[in-house]
C-alpha cells in the first residue's frame, strides 16, 4: 500500500491539520490505496477513495452480523436437568420483568438499536457514493453516526456477557450460540470499518458527488 508524506502548507488554501500534532499541510489528490502522512509526525492524515468503499464493505459485514446475532441463540445454559437458551434481546425483556426498566431500555439501545442506527446511517452515506451520487440527507446520516460512536458500545455488552459466563461457568453447563461469533464478528467488522471511514477523504467525495 502506498504511503505519501505531504510537506507543510504556506498558504490557508485547501489545508488539513495533524490531529497529534496541529500540523497544517497543503491537502492534494491521492490514489485510490495512498496515504497522505504527516510530515512533522508521521500521523494519518487522510486516504485514497478506496477508504470508503472498505468502509462500505466493512459496514454492509457488520450489519449482517448484527442481524445474524439477533436471529440466533447467544448462550445456551443447562442447569440441574433444565435448558435455558438466552438471546440478546432476551436479557433486555427479562431486566424488564424484573422491574429494571430504564435498564432494560438501555441495554436495548447500546446492544441493538443504537448500532443498528449507526450502521443504517452509514450504509445511507457510503452506498450512493459508490455510485458517484451523494445521498438525500448525507450531512445529517455522517453527523449521526459521528454522535452514536461513543453510544453504540456492543463491545462493553459483549464484554459482560464473557465476564456472565465465567462466573456462571461453574454452576452450569454453558456452551456458545451462534449468535456469540456473530457478534463478535460484527464488532470486528465495525471496528475495521470505523478505522477505514476517513472524515475528511469522505467529506471531498461528498463535495464532488452529483447530488
Amino acid at each position: 500500500m502506498a504511503r505519501d508524506s505531504v510537506h507543510p502548507a504556506s498558504s490557508l488554501d485547501h489545508l488539513v491539520a495533524c490531529h497529534d500534532c496541529d500540523a497544517l499541510h497543503h491537502v492534494r489528490p491521492l490514489g485510490r490505496h495512498e496515504k497522505a502522512l504527516c510530515a512533522r509526525c508521521g500521523a494519518l492524515l487522510y486516504t485514497g477513495a478506496a477508504g470508503s468503499e472498505r468502509a462500505l464493505a466493512l459496514s454492509l459485514a457488520s450489519l449482517i452480523c448484527l442481524l445474524l446475532a439477533n436471529a440466533f441463540p447467544l448462550l445456551d445454559m443447562r442447569l440441574q436437568g433444565q435448558e435455558q437458551i438466552s438471546t440478546i434481546f432476551a436479557g433486555s425483556r427479562e431486566l424488564w420483568r424484573l422491574g429494571y426498566q430504564p435498564l432494560a431500555l438501555l441495554v436495548l439501545a447500546m446492544s441493538i438499536v443504537l448500532p443498528l442506527v449507526r450502521l443504517g446511517a452509514q450504509l445511507w452515506l457510503l452506498a450512493p457514493l459508490h455510485f458517484g451520487r451523494r445521498a438525500r440527507g448525507a450531512a445529517l446520516a455522517f453527523r449521526i453516526t459521528e454522535a452514536l460512536a461513543p453510544w453504540a458500545m456492543t463491545e462493553v455488552y459483549l464484554l459482560g456477557v464473557m465476564v456472565a459466563f465465567v462466573k456462571l461457568a461453574d454452576l452450569a453447563s454453558i456452551a456458545p450460540g451462534p449468535a456469540l461469533y456473530a457478534f463478535v464478528a460484527h464488532i470486528a467488522c465495525g471496528t475495521a470499518a470505523a478505522a477505514a471511514l476517513d472524515a475528511h477523504m469522505l467529506w471531498q467525495r461528498l463535495e464532488a458527488a452529483r447530488p
